[in-house]
């Protein structure tokens, strides 16, 4: 498991390879001096395809999230836009793509470094896949009624206050350590998010004073949740799962959303929603094969989103990840403009830079830290070569 932001110990190098020269040899000097000691190192191995670069794999993550998150933002707008209007169904979509997970589940569990992993016992994962999936359900349940309720402006506003509520619980559960740089990057990226939303059009939607509020608390109480939920499976890879393999990765994004998806489906038959598919199939605007691609693609979507998220969390840590997904607010209207011909302005273009210019003082962080990281491991290097000495 890499290191993560955790009290008393060093945070995970970002940008360094994890078996570089300096890094081998103090291992190997590690090893000499334990065999005098009748102690053995063990270290868990990646898969081969990705053990070399750490930084390689937290890029793609990176990719992953982005595009993901803001593909399927972008094909959710539009299945409302065109007619959609089931809030159970803009829920099932957001989890039910996991099958596609399973081909890639299947190949990284076969391979020989992966099946050595000791893994947790099965109960364990139970419990701690239907919770995560329960969550889930809630979660993407009060997303989709607060986008429903509230005014686009209100909801993007509110959803940026997750990076806030993601810092609290990181303080609080994963030991995260605050400096200046994090703040500003955390003040830089709510500050874009908020001018967004502050320059959004918000029209009436005619709906009742309860329902906004029913909205507004939904919305917020989403973005709380979804805090929540990053930090917990932080703690998850960190004192539970403890592997940091790509099929940990998929298995916890495939079951909590198989355990969500199956909620859905009890949901949208409970709420009798399930009656008005069929009607809304016909009238939706674009066809009906333009409807069944959009919600086939806003799940595909929503799956390789999470997967960059839940990537990054286990690579580094949840405040991270959850600021790689704030950055993915500013880029959406800016894909906007190209695919649905939105208008553009100087609050747009602001809203870029400050967006920008926190997610690089987070990386300048990560920076820091890794220098960090190699100055310990290089003065790590020379006492094992003292020690190796003395023995």
């Amino acid at each position: 498991m890499p290191l993560l932001f955790s009290a008393g110990s060093e945070p995970s190098s970002l940008f360094s390879e994890s078996d570089s020269s300096s890094g081998a040899a103090a291992t190997k000097f590690r090893k000499m001096h334990n065999s005098h000691g009748n102690k053995s190192v063990s270290q868990r191995p990646l898969h081969r395809r990705f053990r070399k670069y750490k930084w390689f794999r937290v890029s793609l993550y990176i990719i992953f999230l982005l595009v993901g998150q803001s593909t399927a933002t972008l094909l959710g707008r539009l299945y409302y836009d065109s007619g959609g209007n089931s809030k159970w169904m803009a829920t099932f979509v957001q989890s039910a793509g996991f099958p596609v997970l399973i081909p890639l589940l299947l190949y990284f569990n076969n391979d020989s470094s992966e099946r050595t992993e000791t893994k947790p016992k099965f109960s364990t994962l139970l419990v701690l896949y239907f919770a995560f999936g329960l969550i889930l359900t809630g979660d993407n349940l009060m997303y989709s009624y607060g986008l429903l309720y509230v005014p686009l402006s209100t909801y993007s506003l509110l959803c940026a206050t997750q990076l806030g509520f993601n810092a609290i619980f990181s303080f609080f559960l994963n030991s995260q350590k605050f400096t200046a740089l994090i703040f500003n990057s955390i003040v830089l990226l709510t500050t874009s998010a908020s001018l967004l939303a502050i320059n959004a059009d918000s029209e009436d939607t005619g709906l009742s004073r309860e329902k906004h509020v029913i909205g507004f608390i939904c919305t917020l109480g989403a973005s709380a949740t979804f805090s929540l939920y990053l930090s917990l499976v932080q703690v998850s890879f960190e004192k539970v799962i403890k592997r940091e393999t790509f099929s940990a990765v998929l298995e916890m994004q495939l079951y909590p959303s198989f355990i969500a998806t199956c909620a859905c489906v009890v949901g949208l038959f409970a709420s009798g929603e399930w009656k008005i598919l069929e009607n809304e199939m016909k009238e939706y605007e674009k066809g009906k094969l333009s409807y069944i691609m959009t919600l086939l693609w806003i799940a595909v979507t929503w799956q390789i989103s999470s997967i960059g998220m839940l990537g990054l969390i286990s690579e580094v840590s949840s405040l991270f990840s959850n600021v790689i997904g704030t950055l993915s607010l500013p880029i959406v209207p800016i894909l906007a403009v190209i695919f649905f011909h939105d208008k553009v302005n100087g609050v747009k273009f602001i809203a870029l830079l400050l967006a920008v210019w926190g997610f690089v003082s987070y990386i300048y962080q990560h920076y820091l830290d890794d220098k960090k990281v190699k100055a310990d491991r290089s003065n790590g290097l020379e006492v094992s070569k003292v020690e190796v000495e003395i023995c």
